[in-house]
């Protein structure tokens, strides 16, 4: 003994400067006699059993500040002891370290923190305080005497927060060493039991005055720390020991809230001062603690027990009623969940004890327990942080809510805490993981879900919404302005985004949620008792995951043979076959997914591919935005901003490598070398919810007014978001879209320096399309050897003068319109530019259009000569011959456009100055005007609708110097030498049809290129064929723009090729007028005769006659073994009107001749061994077709031609076929004898059109009779 004196004495003369420091932080309260100062002395001295250079004393303020990783510290523990602690810690997660080892001595005040600050909610945390400071802690065991007392803390860690921006808290491990802790002997105390006590919560009992009771019980259960409007309190139930009897009491003075960190479960406890009171309004009775209640652990020997008739007999039990039930009520009045019979599901109340293995969502409440056990906390407060429950932890639950798959895609066993529930910390982490609290206020989860009474199902879908939503535009917007809650003034996006989703799966409000009735009702109801496993209503996934699901939705169960029908592929050769399966396409609209799928993304526009793109965190997605009206899309507000989309059409292109021999290997999925595919979105801009605006952008766009597209009044989706009156600011900040840093995330937030800018207005006159140019720059004085560069052009006409604006400010309705309309026709002059795009310029292409006012700004510039100084002339001045030349005007990166309106927008005053119009617009002229014989031009714009699409071989007078440097641009998916050829129609069902070919090298800039969509035409090369076919070409002076995307409702094929609608019903002597531009059409005739008839087999490959299973070309021979069967016919068909020679094709033939499939797969079979059988009749010598009189085949075949049966009335789809007449004019009338039994008659009669087959259909007799008086009614209107 005297040795360890001796040695505690060392110690203690070792460290007095240490002890000093100590004094200095912790006054007025040292004591340092007797076996307070022993206690301390005896940590100290096995403290120092270490180096002195690794231990000092610390300050709350030093370890809050200077200590910026887990620690802990374990003054009287041994390096083996510390090993074995942190294996045993390491062995839950194998995977976190362990938390490292500090020799720091910490010595402070234990508090609940009401005497700091006088104003501050006691929120029934403890806190550790010295001279310097005060920081939060966390205790497994606490006792009430040693609130306000002095603590040596041997074993303890400090946790600080992720983010560092304010301090952590401290995890107190081992009981604290006491330095002056008071002892107190106590009195015996007079007590009642439940049993006795619960009557006066039950019946009303006479009493003479009023009187404070002591209640003595078990503690059966412990209600969570609540706090409503700013007020904290907590429940708890003490039972009987000898029966069940229990009795609520309800703690709400400030200075009881540490009670909850000493009562447990299951222990006996003394509580004093209790009174009656009762809700105000249910009525339900209970005990309230006062201002001088005491918690007291019972003790048999210092109490005794007190009759109830002594203190209450007599007495008056007029309850009072407390303030805070009311107000919690009042706070929480919400609704209820629609309950199905037949399918809720009940949940089980169980206890379990699990280590916290993952933090799987702190601000909604969500811990991963033994990796296999979601704990759900969100139905009770976290007044304190949810410190302690990091990795590591273990925690015993009571009385939690098992749910089992609550919502189909979350992937564990839900244990839900209710009011009723208690949550117990066991033991602290032993890993160095980190601290994530939950926000102390404006926690949107918390918030929605409160505010909709959310099921557990429905909360878990709204977690994965927001957790979606968050990761995805956080990088853009910042977390903050993302989750602002409708607390603040302005609603975040994500509560935009929510709530309407929220408001549709939840039923209205029947029923206030009574939170009393679900802690004090003796059967338990709270929102977790029952539940219905939720299949979500829609989904909002990532645009990488949108092209994962699409790509993987187009293939799933995808066969070649699904592009082509049967009946057109058996007759397809290799070359055509592989071609037409080349380029094919699928759309997807919202409800093609399950659950229903919603865009989201962040309006960009990326210079390298100069389209619009929706963008998140993980991808792109690009975009074609049409409006209703017809107009171009040309908001530059937009750029920046987050949109929803709920309705749109998700194109998928669909591009193939293929080998196929013939159509008979279509299922074998090996001759498929290759797939690809690209994805892009179309919608319109009515159909867009704006979530979150661009810093100031989109309300200048409304007020302004002049968009035909914010004109819209009955838009809720976006005047919803653009009526905010903020002041109008002039859009400096380059939006940026292509940026060496990390492209995802690029932040949405405008700059707010005002600095000077210069503006400059202009008319678009002219746009051409995007493609690689040749383009020498004046400061280039020899352009040999250079790339060419991919650039687009436009001709503008400059309006006013360029203005100076000091600051961001107002910048008016068009001034240079109006001080020209003010001056007269010398106020403007006509000055034309020729504007050209290159570099980060070329984002600007989707919103450039015609008859579209824009304004140039050049941001931190105060030269007005900014744009003369940057012109040049397009080419040498010693080769100009002229000044009409318009000057070029190279585009800078920084420069910002801003669409202002469009002509028709104008008011009559500002568009006084007519002269400067007149001539500038570009003629646009219709379907029919182009293809008239009167046409002259050989550039024309037109607008249409696309009605088919497909692709085919190049066009043979191609000039190859057109596309010889386009071939080099990468992200070309078909091959150089194919051709998409549009079917483009005035309108739906009209029968004037014009050819527009684009050569495949143009199309990675063109979207929306579909069956049923209006395109706008510019300056395409209008060419007449050798046979006096009208079509168009698009050229380097091109353009096309999306006027209108194709009906929601049709059905969208996957083949190139779009269906046209059902062809009128016409005569055939009415076809006369109209031989020029002939167009799909229908009539009822009746078939005469078989003309020509020719079956035949051809090799796949060269397209040689193909005989007993192999090709008959000899020189050079052809390698093919596959044939493809081939059938053409020429009939004679009347209506009364007229006749015309009419040409049919493979299964057309078929129809005509009246054969069966079975019947048609017989006469091609023993067409196979001889390769060729063709007859004729009627016809003279010379026309190409060979008869075989000796063929059986071919003698089956003229009877059947000359039979009766075949002549017959046919429902006949057709259109001109152009190629084998050479009359190119309408022929004069012939003379015609005709018989009818013995009488002769002549006339005259039309000479006989050529018209190819394109459907044949059999007549019953009544849709013969009805169509014959449909015919002849038109005739008649027609008179």
């Amino acid at each position: 003994m005297a040795a360890v004196a001796a040695a505690a004495a060392a110690a203690a003369a070792a460290n007095r400067a240490p002890l000093v420091h100590v004094r200095d932080a912790c006054p007025g309260c040292w004591v340092w006699e007797g076996c307070c100062r022993r206690r301390v002395t005896a940590c100290v001295f096995l403290a120092s059993m270490r180096p002195r250079s690794l231990l000092r004393f610390i300050s709350i303020a030093d370890l809050q500040h200077q200590q910026c990783i887990p620690c802990c510290s374990h003054l009287t523990w041994s390096t083996n002891e510390f090993k074995e602690w942190t294996h045993q810690g390491q062995g839950v997660l194998p995977m976190q370290s362990a938390l490292p080892r500090a020799y720091l001595i910490l010595v402070g005040y234990l508090t609940d923190g009401r005497q700091e600050d006088k104003e501050k909610l006691v929120d029934g945390c403890l806190y550790l305080k010295d001279n310097t400071g005060i920081i939060p802690c966390e205790l497994l065991h606490f006792e009430l005497e040693w609130l306000e007392s002095l603590f040596l803390f041997p074993s303890w860690s400090y946790i600080p927060q992720t983010d560092q921006s304010a301090a952590g808290y401290v995890e107190i491990l081992v009981d604290p060493v006491p330095v002056n802790l008071p002892e107190e002997v106590p009195d015996s105390i007079p007590v009642t039991y439940p049993a006795s006590a619960e009557p006066l919560l039950t019946s009303r009992i006479p009493c003479k005055k009023r009187s404070k009771l002591t209640v003595a019980g078990e503690l059966a259960r412990l209600g969570p720390l609540l706090c409503i409007h700013q007020k904290t309190f907590f429940f708890l139930f003490l039972k009987c020991f000898t029966s069940a009897v229990w009795v609520p009491v309800l703690v709400q003075k400030p200075n009881q809230m540490a009670w909850h960190h000493v009562l447990h479960l299951g222990r006996r406890y003394t509580i004093t001062g209790l009174s009656v009171s009762s809700l105000k309004k249910s009525g339900q009775r209970l005990f309230v603690t006062g201002v001088s209640s005491c918690l007291l652990p019972y003790c048999a020997e210092q109490v005794r027990e007190q009759p109830l008739d002594s203190a209450w007999q007599g007495e008056s039990t007029q309850s009072s009623s407390f303030g805070t039930p009311e107000q919690l009520s009042n706070s929480l009045e919400l609704g209820v969940e629609d309950e199905r019979p037949g399918s809720t599901k009940e949940s089980k109340i169980i206890s379990y004890v699990g280590t916290v293995t993952k933090i799987l969502n702190v601000q909604a409440g969500l811990f991963l327990l033994d990796n296999k056990v979601c704990l759900c906390l969100a139905y009770q407060q976290f007044l304190n942080s949810a410190r302690g429950l990091r990795p590591g932890a273990c925690v015993e639950l009571i009385d939690v809510h098992l749910l089992q798959k609550p919502l189909v895609s979350f992937p564990f066993i839900v244990l839900g805490a209710c009011l009723s529930s208690t949550v117990v910390l066991k033991s602290f982490s032993r890993l160095s993981t980190p601290y994530q609290p939950p926000a102390s206020s404006g926690n949107l989860y918390l918030q929605l879900l409160f505010r909709y009474n959310l099921g557990m199902p429905l909360y878990l879908w709204l977690v994965s919404l927001l957790e979606s939503f968050e990761e995805r535009f956080s990088c853009f917007f910042g977390r903050r302005r993302l989750l602002l809650s409708s607390t603040h003034r302005n609603s975040g996006a994500a509560e935009k985004f929510l709530v309407p989703l929220l408001q549709a799966v939840v039923p209205d409000r029947e029923k206030a949620r009574d939170i009393y009735n679900e802690i004090l009702a003796k059967t338990h109801q709270c929102p977790l008792q029952k539940y219905l496993t939720l299949n979500p209503p829609c989904q909002a996934p990532s645009l990488s995951a949108v092209f994962r699901v699409a790509e993987q939705k187009i293939w799933e169960g995808f066969s070649p043979s699904q592009l082509l029908s049967p009946l057109e592929a058996q007759h397809m050769g290799t070359q055509e076959l592989n071609r037409r399966l080349s380029w094919s396409y699928c759309t997807l609209s919202a409800g093609s997914f399950q659950p229903r799928l919603i865009l989201l993304g962040v309006l960009r526009v990326s210079s390298r591919s100069s389209s619009l793109q929706l963008q998140d965190k993980s991808s792109t997605l690009p975009c074609v935005i049409s409006h209703k009206d017809g107009s171009p899309f040309a908001h530059t507000a937009l750029i920046g901003s987050l949109l929803q989309v709920e309705n749109y059409q998700l194109v998928v292109e669909r591009f193939l490598q293929t080998d196929f021999p013939s159509w008979k290997q279509l299922s074998n999925l090996e001759h498929v070398r290759e797939k690809k595919t690209s994805v892009y979105v179309q919608f319109y801009f009515e159909d867009v919810q704006v979530l979150h605006a661009a810093e100031g952008q989109i309300q200048k766009a409304l007020r302004r007014g002049n968009s035909s597209s914010l004109r819209k009044k009955d838009d809720d989706s976006l005047t919803s978001e653009l009526k905010t009156p903020e002041p109008k600011m002039m859009k400096l900040e380059d939006p940026k879209p292509d940026t060496h840093r990390d492209e995802n995330c690029q932040k949405g937030q405008s700059s707010t320096r005002t600095t000077s800018c210069v503006s400059y207005l202009f008319l678009v006159t002219q746009k051409e399309g995007l493609m690689l140019r040749n383009y020498q720059l004046p400061r280039e004085e020899d352009g040999e050897g250079q790339d060419l560069q991919r650039s687009f052009q436009a001709t503008v006409l400059w309006l006013g003068r360029p203005r100076l604006w000091s600051h961001h400010t107002e910048a008016g309705n068009l001034p240079e319109l109006e001080e020209s309309s003010c001056d007269g026709k010398e106020g403007m002059t006509r000055q034309e530019a020729l504007l050209l795009f290159m570099g980060k310029s070329l984002r600007w292409f989707p919103f450039l259009h015609l008859d579209g006012l824009y304004r140039f700004i050049v941001p931190h510039c105060s030269d007005l000569e900014v744009f003369d100084k940057l012109c040049f002339p397009p080419v040498p001045a010693k080769f100009l011959s002229g000044s009409s030349c318009p000057l070029c005007l190279l585009v800078q990166d920084t420069w910002h456009l801003q669409h202002e309106t469009w002509i028709s927008c104008l008011s009559e005053h500002q568009l006084a100055t007519r002269s400067v119009l007149r001539g500038m617009n570009q003629r646009i002229s219709s379907i029919p005007e182009v293809i008239s014989n009167s046409f002259t031009g050989s550039l024309v714009s037109f607008s249409g609708e696309i009605v088919e699409r497909t692709l085919c071989a190049s066009l043979k007078n191609e000039k190859p110097s057109v596309t010889l440097g386009l071939q080099k641009q990468k992200g070309n998916l078909l091959a150089s030498d194919h051709s998409v050829k549009l079917g483009v129609s005035v309108a739906p069902g009209s029968p004037v049809v014009v050819d527009v070919y684009i050569a495949a090298t143009y199309l990675q800039h063109l979207w929306g290129l579909l069956p049923g969509a209006k395109i706008f035409f510019q300056n395409l090369e209008r060419k007449i064929s050798r046979f006096h076919n009208v079509y168009c070409t698009y050229i380097a002076t091109s353009c096309v723009s999306i006027v209108s995307l194709p009906a929601s409702h049709l059905p969208f094929p996957s083949s190139p090729a779009g269906e046209a609608s059902s062809p009128s019903l016409v005569f055939l002597s009415n076809l006369q007028a109209h031989l020029q531009h002939l167009p799909q059409a229908r009539i009822l005739c009746h078939l005469s005769c078989v003309l020509t008839l020719s079956l035949q087999w051809v090799c796949s490959l060269c397209s040689s006659i193909f005989k007993q299973g192999r090709c008959t070309r000899h020189s050079p021979p052809c390698p093919s073994h596959t044939g493809v069967r081939q059938a053409s016919a020429r009939v004679l068909v009347e209506d009364g009107t007229g006749e015309a020679c009419v040409l049919c094709r493979n299964q057309h033939v078929a129809a005509m001749l009246g054969l069966s499939l079975v019947e048609w797969e017989a006469l091609q079979n023993c067409v196979q061994s001889r390769g060729r059988v063709s007859i004729q009749h009627g016809e003279a010598t010379g026309t190409g077709c060979v008869e075989e009189p000796e063929d059986f085949v071919a003698c089956y075949l003229r009877s059947l031609c000359r039979s009766p049966l075949i002549c017959r009335p046919i429902l006949l789809d057709f259109r001109l076929d152009r190629k084998p007449s050479k009359i190119l004019q309408p022929a004069p009338l012939q003379l015609r004898n005709f018989r009818c039994g013995e009488m002769e008659f002549v006339s005259q009669v039309e000479p006989r059109l050529s018209l190819l087959c394109l459907n044949v259909e059999e007549v019953e007799q009544g849709a013969l009779n009805y169509l014959n008086s449909e015919r002849i009614r038109r005739a008649s209107c027609h008179c």
